[in-house]
């Protein structure tokens, strides 16, 4: 066993720990657990051949312990410094009597107990005299007190995991909505830098247009002056004297419709 918990520490120190597993280690006898898991919180021995629970060490923070498919037949005073145990499994044990039990009255908060089968649950009124000796106690072998099989003692343990840690969520939750607010903040921001700059571009177009417009204006006025001396020389050509030779023309007929008179 002392090989197996040096092999599951993985270089951390014991005060690290908070849950244990050493399931199927083979040693009669506790070897290698002490005092310094002070922050264990779950605990594994089954199938490990233990024959006593002598050297268990003291474990203030130990709330779930499986002991199943051992051979413990007495010596539960030895868990008496695990005072926060809830969970406690004892099923495929030796343990023949009440009296065997009498040392978890100690245990205020233990709700679940495992005895299924150790010959004790072979006492008539097995069940009404333990939970008589154990007021604290909900379950018993997987049922309560009315023979309602029992909840999933995981969620049960988790729940109440996440009873203490609800503040710590809630704190989490608040700092998650202030970063969420700051990212909406500088999204607003680019989008509004990004409106200005649009509306800036867009003035510099108009402007640009106005521009072009005003050039195709001036354009076409110095068009315009350059067309009017060309349609004045379209009204004819001028004679020595420099009278268009139209009005000579004209005042030629003139002459003639007299002369016929």
């Amino acid at each position: 066993m002392e090989k197996r918990v040096a092999l599951e520490l993985r270089g951390r120190s014991p005060s690290q720990i908070k849950e244990l597993n050493l399931d199927n280690c083979r040693s009669t006898n506790i070897v290698g657990l002490t005092d310094e898991y002070i922050n264990l919180e779950v605990l594994s021995l089954n199938n490990a051949g233990l024959t006593t629970l002598k050297g268990f060490p003291t474990l203030p923070k130990l709330r779930k312990l499986e002991l199943s498919d051992n051979r413990i037949s007495n010596g539960l005073n030895f868990l008496n410094g695990c005072k926060k145990l809830t969970h406690l499994n004892l099923s495929g044990n030796k343990i023949k009597d009440l009296e065997t039990l009498q040392p978890l009255e100690e245990f205020e908060n233990l709700k679940n107990l495992d005895l299924f089968n150790n010959d004790v649950t072979n006492i008539e009124d097995y069940r009404s005299k333990v939970f008589a000796l154990h007021p604290s106690l909900k379950y018993l072998d997987g049922f309560d007190k009315d023979d309602v099989e029992a909840e999933d003692s995981d969620v049960e343990e988790e729940d109440e995991m996440n009873g203490n840690n609800d503040s710590e969520e809630e704190g989490s939750d608040v700092d998650e909505e202030d970063d969420d607010l700051s990212l909406s903040a500088v999204y607003n921001a680019n989008l509004e830098e990004e409106s200005s700059a649009s509306s800036v571009y867009e003035g510099s177009d108009v402007e640009e247009e106005e521009d072009d417009y005003d050039d195709e204006a001036d354009e076409d006025g110095e068009n315009d002056a350059d067309k009017e001396p060309n349609s004045k020389a379209q009204g004819g050509d001028e004679n020595e004297h420099g009278i268009p030779e139209e009005s000579t023309r004209g005042k030629k007929r003139k002459h003639e419709d007299e002369d016929e008179n």
